[in-house]
């Protein structure tokens, strides 16, 4: 489902990164798939040096289909970006990719909090969000963040959300243990 990410996969991220309801969404942008190789070089040499933390995501086929990354990392805590491409969509991908990227920053990384900022103009990730059962609704909880992430302008474009490694951990391991009882009763 993750795989770290390596130049070979760029020509076919590219084409599914510049689709029109992909591309304005997408943190590092590039406009051609030379500034994509570079942008990509720039990325794997950036998590060589622990400041941020990439993975593409597989389908089933094993084929790139989009990435997810974990950005800004400072005191544990990182800024979640995450992009799939169009022909993926609403098909299951990015719940299964951030579960897989969640469990391995929170187990073998040393990270404490993911924070995720959604665009007001941005139901899509709004809904993705929305979905995952241990996102907190952060813009209060943590004020001075979402004052930064907003700037001093009056308009607010973005939510903040966060998923603590304590609040995950914890419904991953109740969760785990609702599947394995089965409800019945062993005398």
């Amino acid at each position: 489902m993750l795989k770290i990410r390596d130049l070979l996969e760029v020509p076919m991220l590219f084409e599914l990164m510049v689709d029109p309801e992909v591309f304005p969404f997408v943190r590092h942008k590039a406009t051609t798939v030379d500034e994509f190789y570079f942008l990509t070089k720039q990325t794997i040499e950036a998590e060589d040096r622990g400041e941020l933390i990439s993975r593409t995501i597989l389908d089933e086929y094993q084929q790139p289909i989009g990435t997810i990354n974990l950005f800004d990392i400072e005191d544990n805590y990182g800024f979640l970006a995450t992009w799939i491409g169009k022909p993926y969509f609403g098909k299951g991908y990015n719940r299964q990719a951030k579960d897989a990227f969640f469990h391995e920053l929170f187990t073998t990384k040393g990270i404490d909090g993911i924070f995720m900022k959604v665009r007001r103009s941005n139901p899509r990730s709004l809904k993705a969000v929305l979905k995952l059962p241990y996102v907190i609704f952060a813009n209060e909880l943590y004020e001075s963040m979402y004052k930064r992430i907003n700037g001093n302008s009056n308009e607010v474009m973005y939510d903040l959300f966060v998923i603590t490694k304590e609040h995950y951990l914890s419904y991953q391991q109740f969760h785990s243990e609702a599947a394995v009882s089965s409800g019945e009763e062993v005398s």
